[in-house]
């Protein structure tokens, strides 16, 4: 038997009506707990007043509310088939000789086009306000700014002490031992007084100081001299440029593989946002999985209790152990202790094929 097109609109309608309840419950609460957990970080650090607080939730939020959308389509599916079976359209429809698929082809239809919008069009704008938000985090309470910066031009260092700034330029870097190759590192006094130029081979980040190699200072009326070795002060450690880097969540999906290939092209390892990037790729099957393993649940269960406090807490649950296991797996990818494609396929793999083979139980019993 066909399913008519009403039939597939209705179904399809239910199915927004309940994952769009769900994802308004659970992105209030957020912001409530968001509100309240910068509320406390910013009278800690006298940084940032209410306007600040309320102006971060809110661009915090649109980052939030993507990330819960899986367990928004879980949840909502489940009550939605639970209502559909007490009021017997489930029932009526099953009796009519529709499947199991073909009751479910217009919620995977719906979740489908869902997860490619996310990715297409919602995730830039949830990455840019990311970015924004976390730019306001850093000034207003944590009191930190970005010490770098990639571009096709190559690697740029920012670092101040009590003398002034400095500017570190480098071509290219390599790891573990963070060594710059191509140097030039630009002094200024204060903030805009030229006071010397240090161009280096090389420049090694050890404790306390950048040990250059074959470095050539030139300065404003003055003779330039050469030296094997120069030691040039710095606060930086590995830990904080590393972290200067824009997160893989600030970044639009469309621009995380040209920022992949810059931070190859300096040297660094892009293993992390590698695994990011087919992690969002794989949000459209993600949320179909989240629709057979909903229907196996609800299936199941209100056949037998009928109960939706119960569905819920089943769907907590869930929801629960396929956070840690993503976070498990993303873990691991990021160690490259399995491939990136694995890391980043597997949880949205793994949960259609458990969601299938649970419906094709229900279904042959």
């Amino acid at each position: 038997m066909r399913l008519s097109s009403t039939l597939s609109a209705y179904i399809s309608r239910q199915f927004l009506i309940g994952i769009g309840i769900v994802l308004f419950a659970l992105t209030a609460l957020i912001l409530v707990f968001d509100l309240v957990e910068l509320a406390r970080r910013a009278a800690s650090s006298s940084g940032g007043g209410t306007l600040i607080v309320v102006k971060m939730a809110l661009l915090h939020l649109p980052y939030m509310a993507q990330r819960v959308v899986p367990y928004a389509v879980l949840i909502g599916v489940m009550l939605t088939l639970a209502r559909m079976t007490r009021t017997s359209e489930l029932v009526v429809a099953r009796a009519s000789g529709t499947s199991v698929w073909q009751f479910l082809l217009p919620g995977l239809g719906l979740c489908a086009a869902l997860g490619i919008f996310l990715v297409t069009v919602f995730n830039p704008l949830a990455a840019a306000l990311l970015s924004r938000y976390e730019q306001l985090d850093a000034k207003h309470i944590r009191g930190q700014v970005s010490n770098l910066a990639v571009s096709t031009a190559g690697l740029w260092l920012r670092q101040a002490d009590a003398a002034g700034e400095s500017v570190i330029h480098a071509l290219r870097i390599t790891e573990p031992e963070l060594t710059l190759h191509d140097v030039i590192i630009f002094r200024y006094e204060g903030s805009d007084r030229f006071v010397e130029r240090i161009d280096a081979d090389t420049a090694k980040l050890e404790a306390g100081h950048w040990l250059l190699r074959n470095a050539l200072i030139t300065g404003p009326d003055r003779t330039a001299t050469r030296r094997d070795q120069h030691r040039f002060e710095t606060h930086l450690t590995i830990g904080q440029i590393q972290d200067s880097f824009a997160s893989p969540e600030t970044l639009s999906f469309w621009q995380v593989p040209g920022f992949i290939a810059l931070l190859e092209r300096a040297g660094f390892s892009a293993l992390k946002h590698r695994v990011h990037w087919h992690s969002v790729l794989a949000g459209p099957l993600l949320l179909c999985a989240m629709v057979l393993i909903g229907a196996s649940f609800s299936l199941r269960m209100t056949a037998r209790q009928g109960g939706a406090g119960l569905l819920i807490t089943a769907g907590v649950f869930v929801g629960f152990l396929f956070y840690v296991f993503s976070d498990i797996v993303m873990a691991l990818g990021i160690s490259a202790s399995i491939p990136v494609v694995l890391a980043g396929w597997s949880p949205g793999v793994v949960a259609a094929l458990l969601g299938v083979a649970m419906l094709l139980h229900i279904e042959d019993s």
